[in-house]
């Protein structure tokens, strides 16, 4: 699918350069003097890569869309990851670094979304928020009510993460798998 540069917008996927990128920014530029244009920082889908392009309005890309596949997660093998789709029962295998730093929050029976492109796994997507429980942390300060006052935890699968005072050794809380950040105490 075909779209002018100045219509990119973020987390767009576009094929560019011979290769996929994701628009991680994008700056709508109207300048005193001449056309305006849009400046998007690309990040490389395969190799992290990062790029700055100017994209005019009269130029075109090609917008890639990806293919999402229901996969749950089974287990780890050295540094392979074993996902299942969810609909054929194949098993397929990544590299723990294709998952990158979220891969620790997966577990055993996750259901995740496999991204395709032309039958090439491309990403994960993990759920937006895991349930996981407080491993360590300090104890509670008596008279330390502070609303945005937070100490540090670290979690069941070894995050390092911020919490507010009253969270004890043994709670479960809600985390975001996108950084690893305090959302609330998870539901009994």
């Amino acid at each position: 699918m075909k779209m002018n540069g100045n219509e990119i917008r973020q987390g767009n996927i576009i094929k560019h350069q011979d290769t996929l990128w994701v628009a991680v920014k994008c700056n709508a530029v109207k300048p005193g003097k001449g056309g305006a244009f849009n400046q998007v920082e690309l990040k490389n889908i395969l190799d992290g890569r990062k790029l700055n392009e100017r994209f005019r309005a009269a130029e075109t890309v090609e917008r890639v869309r990806l293919e999402q596949k229901p996969h749950t997660y089974l287990y780890a093998e050295g540094d392979m990851l074993v996902f299942m789709n969810s609909e054929n029962y194949e098993q397929i295998n990544l590299q723990s670094e294709f998952v990158g730093e979220q891969a620790v929050f997966l577990s055993d029976g996750m259901a995740v979304d496999v991204e395709f492109y032309e039958d090439r796994p491309i990403s994960i997507v993990l759920p937006e928020k895991v349930i996981l429980e407080v491993a360590d942390t300090e104890p509670v300060v008596k008279g330390q009510t502070a609303a945005n006052s937070f100490k540090p935890a670290t979690l069941s699968n070894g995050v390092r993460t911020n919490v507010p005072p009253f969270v004890g050794v043994g709670e479960s809380l809600v985390i975001l798998t996108e950084d690893g950040s305090y959302v609330k105490r998870a539901d009994k």
